[in-house]
């Protein structure tokens, strides 16, 4: 499927997402509040089939997050980045999709640790990598690390 033909059933399923063709694949920019929805149409949609998840991430943008699902179809060999924008960064929260796509589970837990990014209903959301009593996120531009001097 091409770029084109992605963005045309894209904006069926989220008629207000943007789209950035900038790189190798498209990326769509979306609300965080749209995530949902749109996760369980792009994995169930018969024309989109996006039945593979390979990465999530975050991203500080300093006066806001973004959350980044980069999925493929295997079937239909087609790949979409989704940029879900999370305006609130003090209480950054979206919807897991754990449930949709089990290789989530792992990848929302570096997120929600090393950025505070809360998965609503995840099955298990805990630090994966920090100890229970870290303080901060290391990954936010605003973390200051007084020991190592880090300020980004």
């Amino acid at each position: 499927m091409t770029k084109e033909e992605l963005k045309t059933k894209l904006t069926e399923l989220v008629p207000t997402a943007t789209f950035d063709e900038a790189g190798e694949w498209l990326n769509v920019l979306i609300d965080a509040k749209d995530w949902l929805p749109m996760a369980k149409a792009l994995r169930n949609y018969f024309d989109l089939q996006f039945d593979y998840l390979f990465n999530v991430t975050a991203v500080d943008w300093k006066t806001y997050l973004s959350v980044v699902y980069h999925l493929r179809s295997t079937k239909l060999e087609h790949v979409v980045v989704v940029k879900a924008k999370i305006a609130d960064r003090n209480n950054p929260e979206i919807e897991t999709v754990s449930n949709i796509w089990r290789t989530a589970e792992l990848h929302e837990r570096e997120a929600f640790d090393l950025m505070g990014v809360k998965f609503l209903h995840h099955p298990d959301l805990r630090r994966l990598f920090l100890t229970d009593d870290w303080v901060g996120y290391p990954l936010r531009k605003d973390y200051e690390d007084p020991l190592n001097m880090i300020k980004l």
